[in-house]
């Protein structure tokens, strides 16, 4: 037998009303009633009707997350980030694979646009306006991607790259490959300014660009060949699917990995790992950009509706850590997301582990409140493993060739 909203009222000794209320808004009730009707609504194993709820809120609970490629171990990771947050803020996430095509990425999103609340653009790969055009129609976030004065989530591209060329000038490497993403990719295009500023800082490291690449296995097959024609000691990929494609085409090759060359991955995917030798990588906290992405979402006002408590007290924990008030409702009481930090664009932070974070990665505390697109920036950290080695020497006499 199906339990009603009545039956919950009658077991608590409150009218329908004071039970809806208890329910959708329990800020609006007194503490011993609201008490009084969650109780009986467990007990009875109530479960809200979607539909009548949205009628009367005009909130759907549906969010969507949309993503270039779910084959690819990064966004579905991010997608796991994203459905556990929201999950715990009772809303159901519809998941969109876009095929890395701009154009089915707008589709998408204006499909789904009515069914849900709000929506997550992973890496979207569309053109500015499209962006402008859709979030006219429903509330957005951008992941791994910047833009306007739309809220996103994103990693430190530049930093992750200084840390990898840093770490291959110090072991000797002074002409280093660049196997970049699709033409289309901003994280690529923050990846290339970011070997452009590191390699001035280094002035002896010389970067050969070896094109843009599909970001698969695939396009690292394809990238290897550049590569060992290229000179250069040591490759650092797009990310950890075309590393691997270069690693494995090196090695189908002859060339010793790394005696020969130096391999760098970027994402720190399971199978970098799994793979010998075992790939030297940027580690991403996947995870985390699916959980601020959400936050965000909260934050920046989901469609047509009341936020509930927990969102109202996320919305608030972000906007004081983001220095966004003015855009966010308050809160009764600060929750989790206090957690959120900030990392100024420009400014080298310290760092500090977030208690709250089950990866254990870490994120800088400074805010920056120049402007409300000022994206929430997530630090990430080079992991060393057997793929990279000191560079070769190169045969100084007859008889070492």
């Amino acid at each position: 037998m199906v339990v009603t909203l009545r039956d919950v009222a009658r077991l608590a000794g409150v009218s329908p009303a004071t039970a809806s209320r208890a329910l959708s808004a329990p800020d609006l009730v007194a503490p011993e009633r609201r008490e009084q009707v969650q109780r009986a609504a467990r007990e009875l194993g109530y479960r809200p009707n979607r539909a009548a709820r949205e009628l009367i809120t005009g909130r759907t609970g549906n969010l969507c997350l949309v993503v270039p490629d779910l084959e690819n171990p990064f966004f579905a990771a991010v997608a796991k980030g994203v459905q556990a947050r929201a999950r715990s803020l009772g809303h159901a996430v519809f998941v969109a694979d876009a095929e890395e095509d701009p154009r089915l990425e707008s589709e998408l999103v204006a499909h789904l646009g009515g069914q849900v609340d709000g929506a997550i653009l992973c890496s979207p790969r569309m053109a500015d306006a499209d962006l402008d055009r859709l979030a006219d129609d429903v509330p957005l976030v951008l992941v791994n991607r910047e833009h306007g004065t739309l809220p996103s989530v994103v990693i430190d591209n530049a930093d992750g790259v200084r840390q990898a060329v840093t770490h291959l000038h110090a072991l000797g490497h002074r002409r280093i490959a660049y196997a970049g993403g699709p033409t289309d990719s901003w994280s690529d295009t923050r990846r290339r300014h970011g070997l452009r500023d590191v390699s001035h800082g280094l002035s002896d490291v010389e970067v050969v660009d070896l094109g843009h690449f599909a970001p698969v296995f695939a396009g690292g097959v394809a990238a290897a060949d550049l590569v060992a024609a290229s000179g250069a000691t040591a490759v650092l990929a797009h990310n950890d699917l075309v590393a691997l494609g270069i690693l494995n085409r090196l090695q189908a090759r002859g060339l010793r990995v790394p005696e020969d060359v130096s391999v760098v991955g970027y994402d720190d995917i399971p199978a970098a790992t799994l793979v010998s030798p075992a790939l030297t990588t940027v580690t991403v906290p996947f995870a985390r950009l699916g959980r601020e992405s959400v936050d965000l979402l909260v934050a920046s006002g989901l469609r047509a509706g009341r936020q509930t408590p927990a969102e109202r007290a996320i919305a608030e924990a972000v906007a004081a850590a983001t220095g966004t008030t003015g855009r966010t409702r308050p809160a009764e009481a600060p929750s989790a997301a206090a957690a959120s930090r900030r990392v100024a664009p420009t400014t080298p932070t310290t760092s500090a582990t977030d208690p709250t974070a089950s990866d254990g990665t870490t994120t800088g505390t400074t805010t920056d409140t120049t402007t409300d697109a000022s994206p929430v920036r997530l630090q990430v950290a080079l992991v060393v493993r057997s793929s990279t080695s000191t560079a070769p020497h190169p045969p100084t006499t007859e008889s070492d060739r």
